[in-house]
């Protein structure tokens, strides 16, 4: 790389050209030309490569044939939807509302509605265990729900200070770990017994949305956005490991496994590209520009893909940016 940064502490760059942008190579544009105001989360259908984007400020659900570059459908009427997941075993997309906190399951081939769940108010954040056959939903002023997908039933709540943002699982240490903003930390919740059993506290940098975990090496990454810093968090003890500057006003960011690689993307009008020097140690390697508000993204890193959500401003339509990741 041409250009690193401090990766280990506290340095603070306040601005900074674009640099790196080979490491993701822009190789698809898909028009939404429909949808109005804020995307929120993302998720995939991986064996027939279809994007459900959550559009917020839209009510709606788009379905979008990642292939082929279309809008497949565009399921409407919903309440500020903000988590979205895809269920393989069931064939079913999970819609979290955030206005009404209900839970909408719909069929993935014919986009019927299957089942409803209230949540009672602002659910947000989508996990599925796959091999546990679990759905966790983060909801309120303070739960992440666990539902049944074959029944659509709660079977559990895990009960929290405040509202959940982005939230992780490591399974092998069976611990969750949640971002509680309005809480001024990181909750750690032990699985078995579905309580908190951990709080990681700060006051500055504060307002930390997005997360990512590195569960090989037991490290959670956590954006905060005043000022806006990437900590990473010994997953075992909750010691900070590394503080780095990153792009403002980020509402996710990945870890990849296979390149040790976090990426960021921040509304402020960038995507951060950080690699992993060692066990401890981060540098930045690609600062990429972007529409200002494009702070929503999913990594698939099984087809190599990030996708950049744009929101429609200043005369231009949403679309959605698809990245091919680059060695």
């Amino acid at each position: 790389m041409i250009v690193a940064l401090f990766c280990c502490s506290l340095s603070d760059c306040k601005s900074q050209a674009s640099f790196g942008t080979r490491h993701l190579r822009l190789i698809k544009t898909i028009l939404l030309p429909e949808v109005k105001g804020r995307i929120d989360h993302m998720d995939v259908n991986l064996k027939d490569q279809i994007l459900y984007v959550a559009a917020l400020g839209n009510n709606t659900l788009e379905v979008v044939d990642l292939h082929d570059g279309k809008i497949l459908k565009s399921i409407k009427s919903l309440h500020e939807p903000q988590g979205v997941g895809y269920i393989p075993q069931t064939g079913e997309i999970l819609v979290a509302n955030g206005d009404n906190g209900d839970c909408y399951f719909y069929n993935s081939r014919s986009f019927e509605k299957t089942a409803a769940l209230p949540l009672h108010s602002d659910a947000d954040d989508v996990r599925y265990d796959s091999v546990a056959k679990k759905i966790y939903v983060g909801y309120g002023d303070g739960g992440v729900s666990v539902i049944d997908p074959e029944t659509h039933k709660q079977i559990a709540v895990i009960k929290l200070p405040a509202h959940p943002e982005s939230f992780q699982i490591d399974k092998k240490l069976d611990l969750l770990y949640v971002n509680l903003p309005n809480a001024k930390m990181v909750g750690v919740i032990e699985l078995g017994s579905m309580k908190v059993t951990g709080k990681w506290e700060r006051t500055q940098p504060s307002a930390n949305y997005p997360m990512a975990l590195d569960s090989i090496h037991h490290q959670v990454f956590v954006g905060y956005r005043n000022p806006a810093r990437l900590i990473v968090f010994d997953g075992r003890s909750g010691k900070e490991i590394s503080n780095i500057n990153m792009a403002g006003d980020a509402d996710d960011l990945y870890y990849d496994v296979k390149t040790s690689r976090v990426f960021v993307s921040g509304g402020a009008g960038s995507i951060d590209i950080f690699q992993r020097q060692n066990d401890e140690a981060f540098k930045q390697i690609a600062s990429i520009p972007t529409r200002n508000g494009a702070r929503t993204s999913l990594l698939i890193p099984q087809l190599n893909l990030f996708i950049l959500a744009e929101r429609a401003v200043s005369g231009k339509p949403a679309d959605l940016l698809v990245y091919k990741v680059m060695e």
